[in-house]
C-alpha cells in the first residue's frame, strides 16, 4: 500500500497546494508527516509545527466552551439567549425565504442556547446562497472566508445582526456558520471575559495548545504559512501573508472560523473529546457533554435541507456527525469538519480515530478536492 508522505507529494508536486501536515492516529500510534513548502514559492519547507488558519475547525472548540458555561451552571440549554444578547431578544423572520427582507413576521419563540449550538437558530448559510437576506450576512456582517481584520467588535457587529431577520423560525432550519460567531459573543457576555481569553484559560492551556489562538505572535510568525486561493490561470494567489490579518488581535475573535493552531494542538482537543473530556486526568467536560457535542442532532428534513453541507451527515455541537456509509471513511459517528482554508479534521469515539489534514489552499466549493480524498482514503484502509 502507498505510502502517507508518498501520497501527500504525489498530490503536491503534481497539483496547486503548496504543502501539508497530516495526521493519522489511533489510541497512542500517531503518524504525522509535513510535505511541501508553507509559501508558494517554496522557500519555507513545511514542518510539524506549522501553523495554519484553521477555520470551521474553530467551531467544535467554542461549542466546547459554550457546554463548559452550561456545566458551570451559568447556562442552560433551554436558556433564550436574549438574555444575555439583547439584540435578539425579539427577532423577525422573514415571511418567505426567497422574499424582500422587509417582510417579516414576529418569531414564534425566543431562539435558545441549543438552537445556537446546534445552528438551527434561524441565522447563517443555507443551501441557495442567493437568497435576499442571505446577501445581508456577507454585506452586513462580513460572513464568509475568514477576513478577521474587517469585522466590527462583538457590540457592533450583534448591532447589525439585530437588523437582519431570520431565514426560519428558530429551531426549524439548519443553517451553517453564523450561530458559531453568536456562541462566541454570547460566552464573552456570559462568563464577563473576552473570548480569546476564555478560551485559553479554560481549554487551550489546559490541553497544552500554546500554538492555538485568534493570532499569531511575532515570534512566532516564522512558522505561520501563508493563506492561498486557486487563480483563473489553475495557479494559486496570495490571500494573506503571515505578517496580514492574523499577525494582530482581531476586535471580533470569530467562534465560526477565526483561530490558528497546529496539527498536535488540535490532535490535543481531539484526545480530550475521545477520552470523554478528561486531559491528563483533568475534567474539562463531562461525558454526557462530549455526547451531546458529537451526536447528531437534527431530523431528516434538516439534514436534507442541508444536503451541499451535509452529505451523508447530521450535525451534533460544533460539528457534523457522519451518519451514512457512503465512503469507506465515513464510519457512522465520525464527528468533525472540514475548513474553507483547506483544512479538515476528525476523531471517531467508536475507533478511536483522529484524522487531521491542513493545508493552506482555500477550498473553492463543499466538494472536497482529492488530496483530502486520498488522505481520508488511506486513514480508513490503514
Amino acid at each position: 500500500m502507498t505510502n502517507l508522505h508518498d501520497i501527500l507529494t504525489t498530490h503536491i508536486s503534481d497539483g496547486p497546494v503548496p504543502g501539508a501536515v497530516t495526521l493519522v492516529a489511533r489510541g497512542d500510534r500517531a503518524e504525522v508527516q509535513a510535505v511541501g513548502s508553507a509559501d508558494a514559492e517554496g522557500t519555507s519547507p513545511m514542518a510539524r509545527d506549522s501553523i495554519f488558519r484553521i477555520a470551521s475547525l474553530t467551531k467544535p472548540a467554542v461549542a466546547a466552551a459554550v457546554m463548559m458555561l452550561v456545566e458551570d451552571g451559568r447556562i442552560t440549554l433551554d436558556d433564550p439567549v436574549g438574555n444575555w444578547l439583547p439584540e435578539l431578544a425579539s427577532p423577525t423572520v422573514v415571511r418567505s425565504p426567497d422574499g424582500p427582507v422587509d417582510e417579516v413576521v414576529p418569531a414564534v419563540r425566543p431562539i435558545t442556547v441549543l438552537d445556537l449550538l446546534t445552528s438551527r437558530a434561524g441565522y447563517g448559510f443555507p443551501s441557495d446562497f442567493s437568497l435576499p437576506v442571505v446577501g445581508r450576512l456577507f454585506s452586513d456582517l462580513k460572513q464568509g472566508p475568514p477576513q478577521p481584520q474587517l469585522v466590527p467588535a462583538p457590540d457592533a457587529w450583534m448591532a447589525a445582526l439585530s437588523r437582519i431577520p431570520l431565514l426560519h423560525q428558530p429551531g426549524d432550519g439548519w443553517l451553517y456558520n453564523t450561530s458559531s460567531d453568536i456562541q462566541g459573543v454570547l460566552i464573552a457576555r456570559v462568563s464577563g471575559r473576552p473570548l480569546p481569553e476564555f478560551l485559553a484559560e479554560r481549554l487551550f492551556e489546559p490541553l497544552g495548545m500554546a500554538d492555538t489562538g485568534f493570532e499569531v505572535p511575532a515570534g512566532k510568525l516564522g512558522r505561520f504559512t501563508g493563506y492561498y486561493r486557486l487563480d483563473q490561470a489553475g495557479g494559486v494567489e496570495l490571500v494573506d501573508a503571515p505578517g496580514g490579518q492574523w499577525s494582530s488581535r482581531p476586535a471580533f475573535p470569530s467562534g465560526a472560523g477565526g483561530l490558528v493552531s497546529t496539527v498536535d494542538d488540535w490532535h490535543a482537543f481531539a484526545r480530550m473529546l475521545l477520552a470523554e473530556g478528561t486531559a491528563d486526568g483533568r475534567r474539562l467536560l463531562s461525558p454526557t457533554s462530549v455526547r451531546q457535542m458529537t451526536t447528531d442532532q437534527l431530523t431528516a428534513a434538516q439534514r436534507d435541507a442541508g444536503r451541499v453541507f451535509l452529505e451523508g451527515q447530521g450535525w451534533g455541537f460544533g460539528g457534523s456527525v457522519d451518519i451514512e456509509a457512503i465512503e469507506p471513511w465515513n464510519v457512522p459517528g465520525r464527528y468533525g469538519w472540514v475548513g474553507g482554508t483547506g483544512t479538515a479534521a476528525h476523531l471517531t469515539p467508536s475507533t478511536g480515530a483522529v484524522t487531521i489534514l491542513l493545508t493552506q489552499l482555500e477550498l473553492s466549493g463543499p466538494t472536497p478536492p482529492a488530496l483530502m480524498r486520498e488522505f481520508w482514503r488511506y486513514a480508513a484502509e490503514g
